[in-house]
């Protein structure tokens, strides 16, 4: 097949751009950026402003907070400490996280904190990377069960959004954390979250840095990656978007993070792989196309082509893809801190592929089928996992824009 056939169809771009400007044009997403590629056929959209009532253009560096496609990098951060040498994913933890040694494990999800039963066996460093740690995600109203209670009162922010960003550092969050039995046995279940701010612990205390440091001498830096940190430099706020939730009373947008006054304006006490990067277009596409390259960035070997395979397959079992709705469908499995391919009959659905979305409206899908890719960044965050319109516009957008 020749490149030309690899590419993206004119005609379908401008019915992208069509689909996506109505959303910006209504106002129900402020501004965006959006890249599709096919091959080496890449094309972006940058739309609409960086706030409701800030007129100014949207900048193609404009900064976003990226919620979960902090996720992927999470675990690209883990691989290169495997490559390294430093542990395997088959290691148990507890050489880097003694206080999540011998861990107890709740007899039921209703039971008291002091209702359990010991470990089977501890938490390796791939049930992080899985989230098969045996804690997270409770699809029940807050409060339902005695473990959200302590979660709460211990302030960890792993069993929903993670802002605002605990006050304690790393080293006191997996104390606190530690303190929790665990939800069910490690290795057994699927649930969303918590193994990603594990990890955030875990990169720290095995590089011996901390973790934007070596964030960004293995991965930012390498990359090129210059605007993707856990908080904004104040000669980068003029860059920073305004985050919004949706009202669901009133149909509008409420401001949900400021960028000169909010929580990611100062560094915060913890960097969290769970949620809380800012990256901007191009940064995370340059995260992307090295996965894409099989690890490889202009000739160098950043990261294996054996982790970027790892991270990038499906590793549940038939029954753990069954318990994960609703974060993932039926045909959808879990790599690496990301989704996967799972088990398929027929035609792929659209999307398909490996990557993630981000709470805060933001969405990247990598399809090895069809060879597409795309990475789209809003303000407008998410009230469910079930995908936003917008969302299922740019990809509609996107699979038509596929050349012949």
């Amino acid at each position: 097949m020749t490149a030309a056939r690899r590419g993206l169809d004119r005609a379908g771009l401008e019915g992208l751009h069509t689909k996506l400007g109505a959303h910006v044009e209504s106002g129900a997403v402020p501004g965006l950026t959006a890249l599709v590629a096919r091959g080496d056929d890449v094309h972006v959209e940058v739309l609409g402003t960086p706030a409701s009532d800030d007129r100014t253009p949207l900048r193609r560096d404009a900064i976003f907070r990226i919620a979960s496609l902090s996720k992927p990098i999470g675990a690209a951060a883990t691989m290169m400490l495997v490559d390294d040498g430093v542990m395997s994913v088959a290691d148990p933890v507890d050489k880097f996280l003694p206080e999540l040694a011998d861990r107890r494990v709740l007899r039921s999800l209703e039971s008291p904190l002091s209702d359990t039963v010991p470990a089977v066996r501890p938490i390796t460093v791939e049930d992080l990377l899985t989230f098969r740690l045996g804690f997270g995600s409770i699809m029940a109203p807050p409060g339902t069960y005695p473990i959200q209670n302590a979660e709460a009162e211990l302030g960890l922010m792993t069993l929903g959004p993670p802002w605002p960003p605990p006050p304690f550092g790393a080293d006191e969050w997996i104390a606190r954390f530690g303190t929790l039995p665990l939800l069910e046995q490690p290795g057994s279940t699927w649930r969303y979250n918590t193994g990603a701010q594990v990890l955030s612990v875990l990169i720290e205390r095995a590089s011996g840095q901390p973790l934007e440091a070596f964030l960004r001498e293995r991965l930012f830096g390498p990359l090129g990656m210059r605007d993707t940190s856990f908080s904004v430099q104040a000669d980068k706020l003029d860059r920073f978007t305004t985050a919004y939730m949706p009202n669901l009373e009133t149909g509008g947008l409420d401001v949900l993070d400021e960028p000169r006054t909010g929580w990611w304006s100062a560094p915060a006490a913890m960097g969290n792989l769970a949620g809380m990067l800012v990256s901007t277009l191009d940064d995370f596409w340059a995260f992307v196309s090295m996965l894409l390259a099989g690890g490889q960035h202009n000739g160098e070997q950043v990261l294996s082509r054996g982790a970027v395979a790892e991270m990038t397959r499906d590793h549940l079992t038939a029954a753990q893809r069954a318990g994960s709705p609703p974060f993932l469908s039926g045909n959808e499995g879990w790599g690496y801190c990301m989704v996967a391919p799972g088990p398929l009959d027929g035609e792929p659905p659209v999307p398909w592929g490996f990557g993630w979305n981000g709470g805060t409206g933001t969405v990247w899908s990598s399809d090895p089928v069809r060879g597409l890719t795309g990475i789209l960044l809003t303000q407008r965050a998410m009230n469910s996992p079930e995908p936003p319109s917008h969302f299922v516009d740019f990809w509609d957008g996107a699979y038509g824009a596929i050349g012949v």
